[in-house]
């Protein structure tokens, strides 16, 4: 399953172009250097490592889960905005600062027990201080020049989405797959920010008879109407209504962002997907 992720993920960012590619190198690497020093202040307070790690542990198995998707989907947005899709962060991907504490410490204890499960044995008392040593140590080889490629900087934002995205599928996506068994033609409504951002424009030629296909009315000329970004056009007092329900495109099923976390985050890896489909074919 990884493998497979990986590989989408790579096939995606082969599709962009050279100066896309290094637009979101330096969001990634401005990503990364807030993630890594939120996790060093974790570490360096022994106070707020304390309150972090109670944060942490006080956290059901699906409010983790939750946690670590809404992670994944800030990691996911900027994969998407930086090859001109029609994509706007939902505030789902929205994080408090405390959940990102809990969230980069969360990741770090998983790699440590990856890397070495018998460190963690020690009391929890003690975590404070080897994990310190560690994220030190990996800092230190973070500074082989590494960091300083495109390469260096990719790979470990990768790893940590495809490892993400992996946890998701398997304790998230269960969740998510058993509420839309369970209500027959679910939806979920459009986000909020996505419905303000949708253009009003000038029906110019009413002989063509646009019409609604919601009321199936026709536009009249010169009257102002939603254009959605698949360029598909509706009235407000139809469209609106609408997205308050579903997040997509009455004609051609479009999906509009929504502010469900594990339904905009199936919703921008299936335009991955769908990416490096086209790239190989």
């Amino acid at each position: 399953m990884e493998e497979e992720n990986t590989t989408i993920i790579m096939t995606s960012l082969s599709t962009l172009s050279p100066s896309h590619l290094t637009s979101l190198t330096h969001t990634i690497l401005s990503l990364s250097h807030h993630h890594r020093r939120r996790l060093a202040s974790v570490l360096s307070s022994p106070t707020l490592f304390s309150l972090t790690l109670r944060h942490l542990l006080s956290l059901s198995l699906p409010q983790k889960t939750l946690l670590i998707a809404t992670h994944l989907l800030s990691l996911l947005h900027p994969l998407l905005l930086h090859r001109n899709h029609h994509s706007l962060p939902s505030s789902a991907a929205a994080m408090k600062l405390r959940d990102l504490d809990a969230v980069v410490l969360l990741l770090f204890l998983c790699e440590t027990h990856q890397l070495d499960p018998d460190v963690l044995e020690a009391s929890a008392d003690n975590w404070r201080e080897i994990l310190s040593a560690m994220c030190s140590d990996t800092m230190l080889s973070n500074i082989s020049g590494l960091w300083t490629c495109d390469a260096g900087i990719l790979m470990p934002y990768i790893e940590t989405l495809v490892r993400c995205k992996r946890f998701v599928d398997i304790m998230g996506g269960y969740h998510h797959r058993r509420l839309v068994g369970e209500k027959e033609g679910y939806e979920i409504p459009a986000a909020r920010a996505a419905v303000v951002a949708l253009r009003a424009v000038e029906v110019l030629n009413a002989a063509g008879e646009v019409e609604c296909v919601i009321c199936k009315e026709e536009m009249r000329e010169g009257r102002d109407v939603c254009e959605m970004p698949c360029q598909h056009l509706f009235h407000w007092k139809c469209i609106l209504p609408w997205l308050s329900k579903r997040n997509t495109c009455p004609f051609c099923r479009f999906q509009l962002p929504t502010d469900d976390v594990f339904s905009e985050i199936q919703r921008l890896w299936d335009i991955l997907v769908k990416t490096s489909e086209l790239h190989v074919a």
